[in-house]
Protein backbone atom coordinates (compact mmCIF):
# COMPACT_ATOMS: atom_id res chain seq x y z
CA UNK A 1 0.00 0.00 0.00
CA UNK A 2 1.66 3.15 -0.70
CA UNK A 3 1.72 7.01 1.30
CA UNK A 4 -1.33 8.14 -0.55
CA UNK A 5 -3.55 4.89 0.33
CA UNK A 6 -1.86 5.34 4.25
CA UNK A 7 -2.99 8.60 4.62
CA UNK A 8 -6.78 8.37 3.00
CA UNK A 9 -6.83 5.31 5.18
CA UNK A 10 -6.05 7.48 8.34
CA UNK A 11 -8.10 10.00 7.45
CA UNK A 12 -10.78 7.81 7.00
CA UNK A 13 -10.71 6.28 10.64
CA UNK A 14 -10.24 9.66 12.28
CA UNK A 15 -13.62 11.07 10.60
CA UNK A 16 -14.96 7.60 11.62
CA UNK A 17 -13.86 8.14 14.92
CA UNK A 18 -15.66 11.50 15.26
CA UNK A 19 -18.79 10.39 13.66
CA UNK A 20 -18.79 7.85 16.16
CA UNK A 21 -18.10 10.09 19.62
CA UNK A 22 -20.80 12.33 18.34
CA UNK A 23 -23.34 9.44 18.38
CA UNK A 24 -22.48 8.48 21.99
CA UNK A 25 -22.36 12.12 23.04
CA UNK A 26 -25.80 12.38 22.18
CA UNK A 27 -26.80 9.09 23.92
CA UNK A 28 -25.04 8.62 27.18
CA UNK A 29 -26.31 9.20 30.20
CA UNK A 30 -25.14 12.71 31.12
CA UNK A 31 -26.45 14.27 27.67
CA UNK A 32 -30.05 12.52 28.28
CA UNK A 33 -30.16 14.20 31.77
CA UNK A 34 -28.98 17.39 30.64
CA UNK A 35 -31.90 17.16 28.30
CA UNK A 36 -34.49 15.82 30.82
CA UNK A 37 -33.59 18.82 33.03
CA UNK A 38 -34.63 21.29 29.98
CA UNK A 39 -37.60 19.77 29.72
CA UNK A 40 -38.56 20.08 33.85
CA UNK A 41 -37.19 23.73 33.65
CA UNK A 42 -40.08 24.26 30.94
CA UNK A 43 -42.48 22.45 32.77
CA UNK A 44 -41.69 24.97 36.20
CA UNK A 45 -41.66 28.03 34.29
CA UNK A 46 -43.49 30.14 35.84
CA UNK A 47 -47.27 30.38 34.24
CA UNK A 48 -49.13 33.89 33.50
CA UNK A 49 -50.71 35.26 35.87
CA UNK A 50 -53.25 37.45 33.87
CA UNK A 51 -55.45 37.37 30.71
CA UNK A 52 -56.72 38.49 27.62
CA UNK A 53 -60.41 40.28 28.72
CA UNK A 54 -60.62 41.90 25.05
CA UNK A 55 -59.08 42.79 22.15
CA UNK A 56 -60.15 45.88 19.80
CA UNK A 57 -58.98 46.70 16.20
CA UNK A 58 -58.19 50.33 16.31
CA UNK A 59 -56.29 51.10 12.53
CA UNK A 60 -53.65 50.25 10.80
CA UNK A 61 -50.57 51.39 11.73
CA UNK A 62 -50.87 51.13 15.34
CA UNK A 63 -47.88 52.33 17.23
CA UNK A 64 -48.26 53.85 20.71
CA UNK A 65 -50.50 53.63 24.29
CA UNK A 66 -50.26 56.37 26.94
CA UNK A 67 -53.08 56.41 29.51
CA UNK A 68 -54.36 59.56 31.52
CA UNK A 69 -54.71 59.11 35.33
CA UNK A 70 -57.93 58.98 35.20
CA UNK A 71 -57.71 55.56 32.64
CA UNK A 72 -58.32 57.57 29.48
CA UNK A 73 -56.76 55.63 26.49
CA UNK A 74 -54.41 57.57 23.82
CA UNK A 75 -53.42 55.53 20.68
CA UNK A 76 -50.69 56.95 18.06
CA UNK A 77 -49.50 55.59 15.17
CA UNK A 78 -49.34 56.02 10.89
CA UNK A 79 -50.60 59.97 11.21
CA UNK A 80 -53.21 59.61 13.87
CA UNK A 81 -53.67 60.52 17.60
CA UNK A 82 -57.39 58.59 19.32
CA UNK A 83 -58.41 59.32 22.66
CA UNK A 84 -60.88 56.08 23.90
CA UNK A 85 -62.39 55.73 27.24
CA UNK A 86 -62.46 53.33 29.75
CA UNK A 87 -65.46 51.61 28.41
CA UNK A 88 -62.91 51.24 24.74
CA UNK A 89 -65.51 53.62 23.14
CA UNK A 90 -63.38 55.72 20.65
CA UNK A 91 -64.16 59.63 21.97
CA UNK A 92 -61.85 61.42 18.80
CA UNK A 93 -59.52 61.42 16.40
CA UNK A 94 -56.67 63.45 14.90
CA UNK A 95 -54.69 62.85 11.33
CA UNK A 96 -51.56 63.90 12.40
CA UNK A 97 -49.33 65.58 9.45
CA UNK A 98 -46.91 62.65 10.47
CA UNK A 99 -46.62 58.98 11.45
CA UNK A 100 -46.77 59.00 15.43
CA UNK A 101 -43.90 56.71 16.92
CA UNK A 102 -44.36 57.71 20.60
CA UNK A 103 -47.37 59.42 23.43
CA UNK A 104 -47.10 60.32 26.54
CA UNK A 105 -50.09 62.54 28.88
CA UNK A 106 -49.40 65.31 31.63
CA UNK A 107 -52.21 67.12 32.80
CA UNK A 108 -54.12 68.99 30.03
CA UNK A 109 -51.90 68.26 27.21
CA UNK A 110 -51.08 65.31 25.23
CA UNK A 111 -46.87 64.78 23.72
CA UNK A 112 -47.40 63.17 20.62
CA UNK A 113 -44.03 62.45 18.59
CA UNK A 114 -43.70 61.42 14.73
CA UNK A 115 -39.44 61.01 14.18
CA UNK A 116 -38.26 64.51 14.37
CA UNK A 117 -41.06 66.53 15.92
CA UNK A 118 -43.25 66.47 19.14
CA UNK A 119 -46.95 67.91 18.73
CA UNK A 120 -48.99 69.03 21.67
CA UNK A 121 -52.37 68.33 21.63
CA UNK A 122 -55.38 69.25 24.32
CA UNK A 123 -57.68 66.90 25.45
CA UNK A 124 -60.63 67.67 23.50
CA UNK A 125 -57.44 66.33 20.08
CA UNK A 126 -57.19 69.81 19.02
CA UNK A 127 -53.29 70.71 18.08
CA UNK A 128 -52.00 73.43 19.78
CA UNK A 129 -47.91 73.53 19.42
CA UNK A 130 -45.00 71.93 18.15
CA UNK A 131 -41.23 71.47 19.20
CA UNK A 132 -38.46 70.36 17.34
CA UNK A 133 -36.38 68.83 15.38
CA UNK A 134 -33.72 68.83 17.58
CA UNK A 135 -30.90 66.75 15.65
CA UNK A 136 -30.82 65.69 12.04
CA UNK A 137 -31.10 61.73 11.69
CA UNK A 138 -33.53 62.24 14.49
CA UNK A 139 -35.82 58.98 15.31
CA UNK A 140 -37.98 59.50 18.06
CA UNK A 141 -38.79 56.56 19.82
CA UNK A 142 -40.50 57.40 23.28
CA UNK A 143 -41.63 60.71 25.48
CA UNK A 144 -42.40 61.40 28.74
CA UNK A 145 -43.42 64.58 30.57
CA UNK A 146 -43.89 65.70 33.98
CA UNK A 147 -44.79 69.55 35.81
CA UNK A 148 -41.55 70.74 33.93
CA UNK A 149 -39.87 69.06 31.76
CA UNK A 150 -39.89 66.53 28.72
CA UNK A 151 -37.54 63.59 27.95
CA UNK A 152 -37.92 62.34 24.30
CA UNK A 153 -35.70 59.37 23.20
CA UNK A 154 -33.50 59.40 20.26
CA UNK A 155 -32.87 56.30 18.41
CA UNK A 156 -31.29 57.56 15.53
CA UNK A 157 -28.64 59.19 17.48
CA UNK A 158 -28.75 57.38 20.69
CA UNK A 159 -29.39 60.39 22.75
CA UNK A 160 -31.80 61.08 25.33
CA UNK A 161 -33.14 64.58 25.17
CA UNK A 162 -33.98 66.65 28.86
CA UNK A 163 -36.25 69.59 27.60
CA UNK A 164 -38.11 72.66 29.33
CA UNK A 165 -41.55 72.76 28.67
CA UNK A 166 -40.89 75.50 26.05
CA UNK A 167 -38.53 73.40 24.19
CA UNK A 168 -35.42 74.10 25.71
CA UNK A 169 -32.70 71.71 25.63
CA UNK A 170 -31.23 71.36 29.30
CA UNK A 171 -29.35 67.78 28.77
CA UNK A 172 -28.47 65.70 26.27
CA UNK A 173 -27.35 62.11 27.91
CA UNK A 174 -25.27 60.09 25.70
CA UNK A 175 -23.97 63.15 23.43
CA UNK A 176 -20.79 64.31 25.06
CA UNK A 177 -18.15 61.76 26.93
CA UNK A 178 -20.47 58.22 27.24
CA UNK A 179 -22.26 57.00 24.58
CA UNK A 180 -25.15 54.83 24.41
CA UNK A 181 -25.50 51.39 23.32
CA UNK A 182 -29.31 51.16 21.67
CA UNK A 183 -28.71 48.87 18.54
CA UNK A 184 -32.04 49.29 16.90
CA UNK A 185 -35.28 51.44 17.08
CA UNK A 186 -36.15 50.37 20.79
CA UNK A 187 -35.29 52.78 23.14
CA UNK A 188 -37.52 53.77 26.19
CA UNK A 189 -37.55 56.46 28.58
CA UNK A 190 -40.20 57.46 31.67
CA UNK A 191 -39.99 60.37 33.77
CA UNK A 192 -41.10 60.79 37.16
CA UNK A 193 -42.12 64.00 39.07
CA UNK A 194 -39.66 63.70 41.12
CA UNK A 195 -37.04 64.64 38.36
CA UNK A 196 -35.79 60.80 38.04
CA UNK A 197 -35.29 59.68 34.67
CA UNK A 198 -35.49 56.02 33.95
CA UNK A 199 -34.18 54.69 30.36
CA UNK A 200 -33.48 51.23 28.83
CA UNK A 201 -30.13 50.82 26.89
CA UNK A 202 -31.49 48.14 25.43
CA UNK A 203 -27.69 47.03 23.84
CA UNK A 204 -26.83 46.18 27.35
CA UNK A 205 -29.92 44.71 28.31
CA UNK A 206 -31.02 47.01 31.42
CA UNK A 207 -33.05 49.69 32.91
CA UNK A 208 -31.23 52.23 34.45
CA UNK A 209 -32.04 54.92 36.97
CA UNK A 210 -30.30 58.79 36.11
CA UNK A 211 -30.97 62.01 37.06
CA UNK A 212 -31.43 64.56 34.54
CA UNK A 213 -27.65 65.37 33.89
CA UNK A 214 -27.17 62.01 32.95
CA UNK A 215 -25.68 60.37 36.25
CA UNK A 216 -26.50 56.81 36.54
CA UNK A 217 -28.02 56.55 40.47
CA UNK A 218 -29.27 52.62 39.81
CA UNK A 219 -29.70 49.71 36.84
CA UNK A 220 -30.57 46.27 36.86
CA UNK A 221 -31.15 43.68 34.27
CA UNK A 222 -29.11 41.34 32.85
CA UNK A 223 -29.14 39.13 28.72
CA UNK A 224 -30.65 35.99 29.12
CA UNK A 225 -33.99 33.97 28.56
CA UNK A 226 -34.50 33.18 32.63
CA UNK A 227 -38.04 35.08 33.70
CA UNK A 228 -35.56 38.34 35.55
CA UNK A 229 -33.42 38.68 32.26
CA UNK A 230 -34.23 40.48 28.96
CA UNK A 231 -33.82 37.41 26.21
CA UNK A 232 -32.88 38.20 22.40
CA UNK A 233 -31.25 41.77 20.99
CA UNK A 234 -32.11 45.50 21.94
CA UNK A 235 -34.63 44.84 25.48
CA UNK A 236 -36.64 45.74 27.18
CA UNK A 237 -38.18 46.98 23.81
CA UNK A 238 -40.82 49.09 26.02
CA UNK A 239 -41.32 49.32 29.90
CA UNK A 240 -43.89 51.58 32.03
CA UNK A 241 -43.85 52.70 35.87
CA UNK A 242 -46.08 51.17 37.80
CA UNK A 243 -46.23 51.72 41.58
CA UNK A 244 -44.63 48.02 42.19
CA UNK A 245 -42.22 48.81 39.68
CA UNK A 246 -41.82 48.20 36.18
CA UNK A 247 -44.04 47.04 33.36
CA UNK A 248 -41.47 45.50 30.67
CA UNK A 249 -42.10 43.98 26.92
CA UNK A 250 -39.83 42.66 25.24
CA UNK A 251 -38.97 41.00 22.04
CA UNK A 252 -37.22 37.56 20.68
CA UNK A 253 -39.58 36.15 23.29
CA UNK A 254 -42.39 38.07 22.99
CA UNK A 255 -43.55 37.92 26.93
CA UNK A 256 -44.60 40.88 29.35
CA UNK A 257 -43.88 40.99 32.58
CA UNK A 258 -43.65 42.41 36.25
CA UNK A 259 -40.25 43.83 37.69
CA UNK A 260 -40.11 45.19 41.10
CA UNK A 261 -38.66 48.43 42.00
CA UNK A 262 -35.49 46.45 42.37
CA UNK A 263 -35.25 44.84 39.46
CA UNK A 264 -36.62 41.82 40.39
CA UNK A 265 -38.77 39.44 38.66
CA UNK A 266 -42.57 39.11 40.23
CA UNK A 267 -44.48 37.34 37.16
CA UNK A 268 -45.87 36.92 33.89
CA UNK A 269 -48.65 39.45 32.28
CA UNK A 270 -48.29 37.25 29.22
CA UNK A 271 -45.19 34.76 27.78
CA UNK A 272 -47.51 31.83 26.45
CA UNK A 273 -49.09 34.05 23.15
CA UNK A 274 -49.45 33.85 19.45
CA UNK A 275 -47.81 37.48 19.13
CA UNK A 276 -45.28 38.05 16.75
CA UNK A 277 -42.00 36.89 18.26
CA UNK A 278 -39.81 40.59 16.23
CA UNK A 279 -43.28 42.59 17.03
CA UNK A 280 -43.05 43.69 21.30
CA UNK A 281 -46.20 45.55 22.75
CA UNK A 282 -45.86 49.09 23.50
CA UNK A 283 -47.84 48.74 27.43
CA UNK A 284 -48.83 51.32 29.74
CA UNK A 285 -51.09 50.66 33.26
CA UNK A 286 -52.63 53.41 34.90
CA UNK A 287 -54.00 51.69 37.87
CA UNK A 288 -52.21 48.22 38.00
CA UNK A 289 -55.43 46.73 37.87
CA UNK A 290 -55.43 46.80 34.16
CA UNK A 291 -52.43 46.77 31.63
CA UNK A 292 -52.95 47.69 28.11
CA UNK A 293 -50.96 46.74 24.76
CA UNK A 294 -50.82 48.21 21.88
CA UNK A 295 -49.66 45.35 19.21
CA UNK A 296 -48.28 46.98 16.21
CA UNK A 297 -48.28 43.66 13.84
CA UNK A 298 -52.63 43.59 14.07
CA UNK A 299 -53.28 47.21 15.19
CA UNK A 300 -55.12 46.17 18.65
CA UNK A 301 -55.36 47.45 21.86
CA UNK A 302 -55.18 44.08 24.23
CA UNK A 303 -56.54 44.63 27.48
CA UNK A 304 -55.12 42.57 30.68
CA UNK A 305 -56.44 41.44 33.93
CA UNK A 306 -55.63 39.14 36.10
CA UNK A 307 -56.74 35.71 36.16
Amino acid sequence: MNRKKYVALFSLIIILSFIGYIVYDSIRPGNIATQESGAENDENKPPDKWKILKEVYVREGLKAIALSPDGDIYLGGDSFVSCYDQDLSKTWSLETPEKITAITVYNDTVYATSEELIFLLNMDGRMIGELGPYEANCLITSVSANKDYLAIADAGNKIVFILKKDGEVVSMIGHFGEKLLIPSPYFDVSLTDDNELFMAQTGRFRIEKRNLNGDIMSTFGESGSAPADFCGCCNPAHFALIPQGFITAEKGINRIKIMSQEGEFVEFVSSENDFIASVPLDVASADSITIYGANPADSKLYVFVRK
